[in-house]
């Protein structure tokens, strides 16, 4: 599967890693996914407390 999303290393704890691959696979997502779902809360929560996040990105 080709794509053209930008790709992220991320470093983790291993504990920390099983620990989110667990939970991914009883959500039935990746950890992949999982952790995207995580990030996004965290966005999510942060701009209501703080207002949004105004990005500029050219495409």
């Amino acid at each position: 599967m080709s794509t053209s999303l930008p790709k992220y290393t991320l470093r983790i704890n291993r504990v920390l890693l099983e620990k989110i691959k667990y939970i991914a696979e009883s959500e039935g997502r990746s950890a992949n996914k999982e952790i995207e779902q995580l990030i996004k809360k965290h966005i999510e929560d942060y701009e209501q407390r703080k207002g949004e996040i105004k990005i500029n990105i050219e495409e």
